[in-house]
């Protein structure tokens, strides 16, 4: 059976939790051990640098059972790595944008200990919330940018009514993006759409040009200065979720896109077989090819997708399961492995002491850990896969999400 390409673990129900030729032995060396049969991702033929985005998510449920506040990208020394943050998310309904958590947006009051600047918000002012949070941030760090992205998984249906008039939805998203009450927080918008021609939550059934139209109308109504982008699937099989939608066609409209390049497999096979979330490579025993980033790079670029255009995405948790004996991947197993916030999901900076890497496939890491087999990546495969990235040219690395991280920010380290 077909296992399907799954989202990021954002489920806003839960707001307290968290969605070839080789290169040669020297690129996937720094992405662990790899055996000797592990295939090296394709050369590049591009021409130019490779780019230096770093674009990080933050969760606006985060501040809540996580308590990752704006502040925390501060204190961690992220945001002097960062170069855009990704606001996730606002919804979509009604055919139009709209706020995501209003009290989280704009409403909650932050403490001194909470607030970026140590000042305590008080009752008369005009805006609170992590936009007010993300003004103080970006006073910090001029050259940051912010983008505001909408939709993800929970609230990806609504992408089909804004479709049948993509003017009238873009003109919403501007309104609200551009919305006097919060000037200068925004640089741009994110789609996150999961997925056009196909199905996530939902099923769409709106066309293929459906996505590639509502691209344009938001590129015309937003103009040539504002950023508009979008995080796309990574599903590189034939007939597959890349083959649902025109994101070629809609590629010119785009600054850059994110192909969600991790939860390629997880325990929503609850049986397994075991296999890495975000391999970088296909490996001897992948249970589906075409489920790898160097798959969906090729498969995007050879689309005429520009890779100046495309960033390699990485995820700051994993994903794992239990009742396993096999230490190496392929193996079966009973269900999702425990999880602070959701079965089968736990970040990074859980797992590198709780169950640290025992080997890694696919240029990425897996561990196993008593009955429980996770993989994730680490600082060592994270800078094996900057390798793929700058030899494919691509216009630099997206994560999710920022509270994955160590207190003093381990992974974006590695990313730069």
């Amino acid at each position: 059976m077909h296992t399907p390409l799954r989202p990021r673990a954002r489920f806003r129900a839960l707001l307290s939790a968290s969605c070839c030729a080789a290169l040669g032995a020297g690129l996937l060396a720094g992405a662990g051990t790899a055996t000797a049969t592990e295939p090296g991702p394709a050369e590049s033929t591009a021409t130019g640098a490779a780019g230096s985005k770093v674009v990080g998510y933050f969760t606006d449920w985060g501040i809540y059972g996580r308590q990752y506040f704006v502040k925390n990208i501060e204190t961690s020394g992220s945001a002097d790595k960062l170069t855009h943050i990704n606001y996730a998310f606002g919804n979509v309904t009604d055919g139009k944008c709209a706020l995501g958590d209003a009290w989280a947006d704009t409403d909650k009051p932050f403490t001194a200990e909470e607030s970026v600047d140590g000042v305590a918000d008080t009752a008369d002012q005009p805006l609170s919330g992590n936009f007010n949070q993300l003004i103080k941030l970006k006073k910090l760090h001029p050259d940051l940018k912010v983008i505001w992205s909408f939709g993800g998984w929970s609230w990806s249906g609504g992408f089909g009514e804004a479709a049948k008039d993509p003017a009238a939805f873009a003109q919403s998203c501007y309104d609200l993006v551009e919305n006097s009450k919060w000037a200068n927080v925004f640089d741009g918008i994110d789609i996150d759409w999961e997925y056009p021609g196909a199905c996530g939550l939902t099923c769409d059934t709106s066309g293929r040009e459906a996505f590639r139209d509502v691209m344009a109308a938001l590129r015309a109504k937003f103009g040539k200065r504002q950023l508009v982008t979008a995080a796309i699937t990574a599903d590189a099989t034939p007939g597959g979720k890349i083959d649902a939608a025109d994101y070629a066609g809609a590629a010119r409209y785009v600054d850059w896109y994110n192909p969600m390049t991790y939860d390629y497999f997880g325990a929503w096979a609850a049986t397994g077989p075991t296999a890495p979330h975000s391999p970088l490579t296909s490996y001897p025993g992948i249970p589906e090819e075409g489920y790898n980033t160097a798959a969906t790079i090729a498969k995007l670029r050879s689309l005429g997708i520009p890779p100046s255009k495309l960033l390699l995405g990485i995820g700051f948790y994993g994903r794992g399961w239990t009742g396993v004996t096999q230490a190496k991947p392929g193996g079966t197993a009973t269900g999702p492995a425990a999880g602070t916030y959701e079965a089968g999901f736990e970040d990074y900076k859980v797992l590198r002491t709780t169950c640290p890497p025992t080997g890694t496939v696919g240029g990425t890491a897996y561990a196993k850990c008593g009955s429980d087999w996770w993989s994730y990546d680490t600082p060592k495969t994270i800078k094996g896969k900057m390798k793929y990235k700058d030899a494919q040219r691509l216009g630099g690395t997206f994560f999710w999400e920022l509270s994955g991280d160590t207190a003093d920010g381990e992974l974006i380290d590695a990313i730069n």
